[in-house]
């Protein structure tokens, strides 16, 4: 067993950076976070942490018992796999979990280092819940007359799903290799689906606890593509031949009631950050569409587009792939050529899109506080500034900072305005004595999105090249986390001046294999840091039961699906070098 030591009693010899921050040498206070305003160069101080709990800006506080270095609960203990074979519905059970691989691209591994190792900081990374308010009259489901992925038949289940990710990672408490105390939870974007009131209070009250109905429009039952009768989709409680019960989907009576049920969501019982994704930005993630009166009212009006034909949908995806529709001009041209074919919903004003500002205020009221802290890494500078990026402590001598990759003028990738790329290099440079972790939605490879933000249209966007090579010039940055992509991919970003990091990118919470990660910062007292990733899976057991339809057994159920769902893609899980590893750096 390793001898792993915690920050919070460090050995003798303290490296400079611990000193200095000991020694209240740095701009960021234990339990504040701060945005910098576009055309300022000062910080602007964040509301105080709560005093009542422990916040991530912290040095985590050891467990009153140790933990112990674990498996149990986590991806290398065992993981959802199909059992059976054939090419139609298989069921998930237990499977073997996945081994721990070491990386040496960037730093050699020292023999001795699990006895000298100093564990720095523990965290979790969730990304892409994808929370979906399912009912909602602007989603793009008609498209799976020419993309069977276009819609999944686990969509209603986002909400159960994601209460029980939190459920398992209130369980763990602490890093599986370090035994450290997770200091916080940091979601990297893609927190809702659709840029809606409705998705934005449930993914609230499922972060910082609540009572959440996964359900808008008629209060009484569901009303969407799933009990319209369509051969299309997915009908789980009438006796039509779908197209997925052909495949070997269940009927399961009770299923859509079971669904828009209230659940209760216990809250992470730590703090947690939030940055933005392009989900949470733009109407269907792609839209830069706040503007357009029809789209707006549509969103919360009583009509549904649910088909259309192969050839319309082809098309469509098209120039929605191609962001050829950048504002949804074309969206709105195609929804009012169909309305002749449109469905009759009940209408709900809580459908409305959210403003970036409307955003951060949920963040910051003390409705949704939860374990804090106040805000969750935004401020009332951000308000003021209408920016969506901060930086925060994680721990003595470690610093985070939260990107906004999402590109106002519409598309789903991404980049980043020159106002915000002068802050980073501004924020790094004032802290070039904390190793630095940077989070943000987009990875590297898909910020290519450089269209001009539609409130700045003279500032320039920049790439993901742009953005490594900045990173790279800074040699205490050690890691960049984020999503987007729905698939576990690590790479290591090599510099010739020692300036080396790992980008970390998890899979999502919406596509197979359903998956959060944990990252561990150690200090190997031979010249390396190590960064140790664990996937977890929720709660929820592997196996399901058709007839559970209790909240657990619907998250079990919502794991299950999306394995099955038709045209998901297979490779998402990575890897073994993207799942479960071992990073190692040299110390800067």
């Amino acid at each position: 067993m390793s001898r792993t030591r915690s920050a919070a009693r460090p050995a003798q010899g303290l490296h400079r950076r611990s000193l200095l921050a000991a020694a209240g040498a740095l701009t960021l206070s234990a339990g504040l976070g701060y945005a910098l305003r576009p055309t300022e160069s000062e910080a602007a101080t964040a509301l105080p942490a709560p005093t009542l709990t422990p916040s991530a800006t912290t040095t985590p506080t050891p467990s009153p018992t140790p933990v112990a270095p674990y498996t149990e609960g986590t991806t290398l203990d065992s993981v959802a796999t199909p059992h059976g074979s054939g090419s139609g519905y298989r069921r998930l059970g237990d499977g073997p979990g996945w081994p721990r691989v070491v990386r040496t691209e960037l730093a050699a591994a020292k023999s001795g280092r699990a006895d000298r190792r100093t564990a720095l900081a523990a965290f979790v990374q969730f990304t892409d819940l994808h929370l979906t308010d399912v009912q909602h009259p602007l989603r793009l489901e008609f498209l799976r007359a020419s993309d069977p992925h276009a819609w999944r038949p686990q969509e209603a289940l986002t909400v159960p799903g994601a209460v029980s990710l939190v459920e398992r990672v209130n369980a763990l408490r602490a890093g599986p290799v370090t035994g450290t105390p997770f200091g916080f939870v940091m979601t990297t974007g893609d927190n809702t689906d659709n840029n809606a009131h409705t998705e934005l209070d449930w993914f609230m009250k499922v972060m910082s606890g609540g009572r959440i109905t996964p359900n808008s429009g008629d209060p009484r039952h569901y009303e969407g593509v799933q009990n319209s009768g369509l051969g299309l989709y997915w009908q789980p409680g009438s006796t039509v031949r779908d197209g997925d019960k052909a495949l070997g989907f269940p009927r399961l009576p009770g299923f859509l009631a079971a669904a828009i049920r209230e659940v209760r969501s216990p809250g992470l019982a730590m703090p947690w950050y939030s940055t933005v994704g392009n989900h949470d930005f733009l109407p269907t993630g792609c839209y830069g569409s706040h503007a357009d009166p029809y789209l707006v009212d549509a969103a919360v009006g009583g009509r549904k587009l649910m088909t259309a034909t192969r050839a319309e949908a082809r098309k469509f995806q098209a120039a929605f792939k191609g962001a050829q529709d950048p504002e949804g001009t074309g969206y709105r041209d195609f929804l009012r050529a169909h309305t002749r074919t449109m469905r009759t919903v009940t209408p709900d004003e809580r459908r409305a899109p959210y403003t970036p500002a409307e955003y951060v205020k949920a963040h910051l009221d003390p409705a949704h506080q939860g374990h804090g802290p106040a805000g969750h890494g935004y401020t009332a500078a951000n308000l003021d500034a209408g920016t969506q990026y901060y930086a925060f402590r994680i721990a003595e001598g470690v610093l985070g900072i939260s990107l906004d990759t999402t590109d106002p003028g519409g598309f789903y990738e991404g980049s980043i305005g020159t106002a915000q790329l002068a802050w980073l290099k501004r924020t790094l440079t004032e802290h070039t004595d904390d190793h630095v972790i940077v989070f943000s939605h987009h990875t590297s490879t898909s910020m290519t999105n450089t269209r001009p933000n539609p409130a700045r249209p003279g500032e320039r966007r920049h790439d993901g090249a742009e953005l490594v090579s900045v990173l790279g010039a800074h040699p205490h940055v050690l890691a960049w986390i984020n999503g987007h992509v729905h698939k576990n991919v690590v790479t290591p970003h090599p510099a010739a001046h020692g300036g080396s990091f790992w980008e970390i990118s998890t899979a999502s919470h919406i596509d197979h294999p359903h998956l959060a990660r944990i990252i561990e910062l150690t200090d190997n007292g031979d010249g390396t840091l190590s960064l140790f990733t664990t996937l977890v899976e929720a709660a929820a057991p592997h196996r399901t039961d058709f007839a559970d339809l209790s909240r657990t057994g619907l998250a079990a159920l919502y794991r299950e699906l999306s394995f099955n769902a038709p045209g998901a893609h297979t490779t998402l899980a990575g890897k073994s070098t993207d799942r479960n590893t071992e990073l190692l750096l040299t110390k800067p």
